[in-house]
């Protein structure tokens, strides 16, 4: 069974990025919108947990364009149809509240 974590969280308030991180499973599918997509912002310990996780994190295009972030080669960033599709295609979305 797969499931889409969906983080909106800035990753330098909680944890919420490093459980999460801890409970991805290999058929697993990570997304960051809102203020999670500060965790691609080099040089910082989000940034270097998500490339040590070697997980390929989505991001929503539109978030990251917001806060001025480039998305690295080992990232997607994603549309809202995309975000869809992912939900559709695994078994469970779990958002992480």
């Amino acid at each position: 069974m797969s499931t889409l974590h969906v983080l909106s969280h800035s990753p330098f308030g909680d944890e919420r990025l490093s459980s999460c991180l801890r409970l991805l499973g290999s058929a697993d599918a990570l997304l960051l919108c809102g203020d999670a997509a500060y965790a691609l912002q080099p040089g910082t310990a989000p940034f270097a947990a998500l490339q040590a996780r070697r997980a390929r994190p989505y991001v929503l295009a539109e978030d990251a364009q917001a806060r001025g972030l480039a998305v690295p080669d080992w990232a997607e960033a994603i549309d809202y149809p995309a975000f869809v599709e992912l939900s559709v295609r695994h078994d469970k979305v779990n958002t992480w509240l």
